[in-house]
């Protein structure tokens, strides 16, 4: 080991230089251009979205989900693109091998002639030949396999997962390229790893879906250069990943007969409307033990729901198993679906189906009222495209519309007495 002496003023310039390398200095805001940042398109439009346009060069992706929900078959897919029309790319491999990325290339039928790849875990190599590669897009796959020699703890601890992400983050500022990071998930499906590498990025993405199921959602948490809980929905192809254009369609059953405790409401994710279906089952259950099940909606909302049905609509569920169900793997986590919700549930308690042609939104509050919602002109014209006639929406959300029937309502008694 040989110990180097470092000049006072040559360490001082090192650690409060900028990412531009120079020294920093205080600016008036007024004296800067604002301009749009310039964007990449990935080469899938749904991708696209939910970044915001595209890719920023300079930016950091970190994208997380379960093990084989799909990550590195949507980075591949947008690697190839990149190099067909001849921008440069590196895709930094931890977990397999190059044969087996070429395999899956094979498999998904991807042009592999513009794809560089790199098997490599020591984040010193990874930035060094990063440098002399100069991609414009590089991908880490997975961050949590990637090490600093210089630090003793095991690769994928907090210490090494932190270190190298800030280290790919000076890197990505310094030189403009645009990074995807891959994170592993915990059980619970929250990001593995210090909370801490959610702040140091620019964008976290999460997948979502069932591994056996046909669609996969990708949802945007954070996003410094677009709108936060932007969906895109896919398709899971022997192909590889497909764009779905029109999720509407694909999330609604068009049940050739109403059937009771289904519900069609209008959701909103991002600035994208949603046409959902949701499903209740309302059953009786045994003596003092009633239970309250969702899949895609809070729990404790939907409680609070049954407790507001019960006292302003006079309609108890206290003797009954409720479910809830949002078709497709959705997750609302809007307001504006309490209307739905509560209908559903009286739908299968009657045992009676709500009009097929219906559509509903609209958020209910505890004292029985029932309060507009944003965008409703665009939810309306959402229902409309898709064929619908008639809907139940909060009075303030009752604009004329030429396609459709507007039921306005202002109390849940008004809604419970609308079908």
């Amino acid at each position: 080991m040989i110990e180097m002496l470092i000049a006072p003023e040559v360490a001082t310039a090192a650690r409060f230089a900028n990412y531009s390398g120079e020294a920093p200095r205080i600016v008036n805001l007024a004296d800067i251009a604002a301009t749009e940042e310039p964007r990449m398109p990935t080469g899938l439009s749904e991708l696209d979205r939910v970044l915001g346009g595209g890719l920023v060069p300079g930016s950091v992706v970190l994208i997380g989900g379960d093990p084989g929900i799909g990550k590195s078959t949507l980075l591949l897919q947008s690697l190839a693109h990149y190099g067909a029309i001849g921008v440069p790319t590196l895709y930094v491999s931890g977990e397999e091998s190059a044969a087996q990325i070429a395999l899956r290339a094979d498999r998904l039928k991807l042009p592999r002639e513009g794809l560089r790849l790199l098997t490599e875990t020591d984040i010193e190599r990874v930035l060094a030949i990063a440098t002399q590669a100069r991609p414009v897009v590089l991908v880490i796959d997975s961050i949590q396999t990637v090490y600093a020699p210089a630090l003793g703890s095991a690769p994928g601890s907090v210490a090494q997962v932190r270190e190298c992400a800030a280290r790919l983050v000076r890197h990505a500022k310094t030189s403009q390229t645009a990074i995807y990071l891959v994170g592993h998930v915990t059980k619970e499906g929250a990001l593995a790893g210090p909370r801490v590498l959610e702040h140091m990025v620019d964008a976290v993405l999460y997948f979502e879906g069932e591994l056996g199921g046909r669609y996969r959602l990708i949802r945007a948490f954070k996003n410094r250069f677009g709108a936060v809980n932007e969906l895109g929905v896919f398709g899971m192809t022997d192909r590889g990943l497909r764009e779905v254009t029109n999720p509407s369609a694909m999330l609604l059953s068009r049940h050739e007969q109403p059937v009771t405790g289904s519900v069609v409401m209008v959701t909103r994710e991002g600035t994208r409307p949603l046409l959902v279906e949701v499903q209740a089952l309302v059953d009786s259950s045994a003596p003092g033990n009633p239970r309250r099940v969702t899949v895609g909606l809070d729990g404790n909302r939907l409680a609070m729901l049954l407790a507001v049905l019960h006292r302003h609509g006079g309609v108890s569920t206290a003797g009954c198993d409720v479910f809830a169900n949002i078709v497709g793997g959705v997750r609302v986590t809007e307001t504006g679906g309490d209307l739905a919700v509560v209908l559903a549930v009286l739908s299968s308690l009657r045992d009676r189906p709500v009009p097929g042609d219906l559509v509903v939104f609209g958020e209910i509050g505890l004292a029985g009222e029932i309060r507009p919602v944003q965008n409703g002109p665009e939810r309306l014209r959402e229902a409309a495209k898709h064929g619908f006639k008639r809907a139940i929406v909060p009075k303030a959300n009752a604009p004329k519309h030429p396609d459709l029937e507007l039921i306005p309502v202002s109390r849940l008694a008004d809604a419970l007495g609308a079908i």
